[in-house]
């Protein structure tokens, strides 16, 4: 399936020209694998898959052997996986091979060798993994200097709509939303694409099945699989941490359909503090199976320099698996729980899900996820929950935040909104209100936009 990461590995190929390896950290299951493979075989003439979750010690040993015999190193290599590598042909050339380093963090030494194998510059080199900055996968070797690090995530919107075979929806949408226009007849088309990645989500195994047999039920399952995954590799690699991560994980859904989406830890533990979590969330966040969204105690510029890390609130890195841990009563989602969600005929709020959206498609964009609460007991007008606050693209001296409330349902106010809009104006740029209406502009100034315009912003 077409991939957007793609285009990032083909910039980095023509552009670094060898001069760093690439490394793509992703949670389990995104496609990490599949698109780097499919990169090697349109992009070079050979290249060597070094899988270290399965590989023979054989091979991890040629590391350690012959560091300072890299002939020898190659020269095993090519024997052992049957590939010839060709060299480099000048120094300011594309590579003609390419070997990857796939699942990385099974071993660390490997990862310690990029340092030399870039310098000797003879082939390209891509590094894929998860768990890659944990302690445990560092504490023995010197990170190389030389790797470029880019994020793989979930399919997003424009990702799953190329997987059921339409490429022209989004650039019209776009269009729309740059000349502030309503996408009037074809609203309905995109809702109705916008609830089916709602439901089925992101992760390429669960799109690919929905593809194929367009089966919510059977797509279910294949996201069970891969929950499951996730909380088994919870309880074998988060050590310390495995008990703590593993309610935090199991909690995200109650935790999400409360009207106050901030993470309780009272929940867990009435005798519980963020400090004694820190390290559990930090894990989560690590694996990017959870994407947290962090208090700014103000909404102007540099929002990570206002950031509470004690107060948090903790989405799913992929709602589709949201959807399936949350309505797991029978263990598979029912046809006509799914129908429900299509239509917006679910008796519960949906809010969770909508929000969770929301931060996945944020997240995909490059966003960091920070919202605005404050409390106040003497002044109703600080009293403010703000969904989520971003950066503009580029930084003025004013107007530089701009505050985002996501609405699931008809009928809602925007007190929180409009307070803040006349306490912080020096601060603001556009506010939105992201809805399942058309794209409208109110005489406040406020942005209303359909759902699945997120990923514009």
């Amino acid at each position: 399936m077409k991939r957007k990461i793609y285009q990032d590995l083909l910039n980095w190929k023509q552009h670094k020209k060898g001069t760093t390896a690439l490394l793509i950290e992703g949670a389990r299951r995104i496609g990490k694998s599949y698109i780097v493979e499919t990169f090697a075989q349109n992009e070079y003439e050979s290249y060597i898959l070094i899988d270290f979750s399965k590989v023979s010690p054989q091979v991890i040993e040629f590391f350690s052997l012959y560091l300072d015999d890299l002939n020898t190193l190659f020269l095993n290599l090519e024997v052992y996986f049957r590939t010839r590598l060709y060299p480099r042909p000048s120094p300011d050339a594309e590579a003609r091979s390419l070997i990857i380093f796939d699942e990385i963090q099974f071993c660390p030494c490997a990862r310690a060798t990029i340092k030399h194998l870039v310098k000797d510059h003879r082939f390209d080199y891509i590094e894929t993994g998860s768990l890659i900055s944990i302690k445990e996968n560092v504490q023995d070797i010197m990170l190389p200097s030389e790797e470029h690090s880019i994020e793989m995530y979930p399919m997003d919107f424009e990702e799953f709509l190329w997987a059921l075979g339409d490429e022209m929806l989004m650039p019209y949408l776009k269009n729309q939303l740059q000349k502030q226009k309503p996408t009037g007849n074809f609203h309905r088309k995109a809702m109705d694409y916008f609830r089916q990645y709602l439901i089925v989500g992101g992760m390429p195994q669960a799109v690919l099945q929905y593809v194929k047999t367009r089966n919510f039920k059977e797509v279910d399952e294949i996201k069970r699989d891969i929950i499951s995954l996730y909380s088994n590799d919870i309880r074998k690699y988060a050590q310390k941490q495995a008990i703590k991560a593993s309610a935090i994980f199991e909690e995200i859904p109650g935790q999400l359909q409360k009207h106050e989406k901030k993470f309780t830890l009272a929940s867990l533990n009435k005798n519980a503090r963020s400090r004694d979590y820190a390290e559990a969330f930090f894990w989560l966040s690590d694996a990017k199976i959870i994407n947290c969204c962090y208090n700014a105690t103000a909404p102007n510029i540099g929002l990570r320099l206002n950031e509470e890390r004690s107060t948090l609130k903790c989405y799913m890195g992929d709602t589709g698996l949201l959807v399936s841990m949350a309505f797991d009563e029978r263990a598979i989602v029912s046809e006509d729980l799914y129908r429900k969600l299509m239509f917006g005929k679910l008796e519960i709020n949906e809010g969770m899900l909508i929000e969770n959206i929301v931060a996945q498609m944020l997240k995909s964009s490059g966003h960091r996820l920070y919202f605005y609460s404050k409390s106040s007991r003497i002044d109703s007008n600080d009293r403010m929950e703000i969904d989520f606050l971003i950066s503009k693209a580029s930084t003025t001296n004013r107007h530089n935040i701009c505050p985002i409330e996501v609405k699931s349902g008809k009928n809602y106010t925007l007190t929180s909104l409009k307070k803040l809009m006349t306490k912080y104006s020096n601060y603001l740029s556009t506010a939105y209100v992201l809805h399942d209406g058309d794209l409208k502009i109110d005489e406040d100034g406020i942005v209303y936009l359909p759902l699945y315009m997120t990923p514009f912003l």
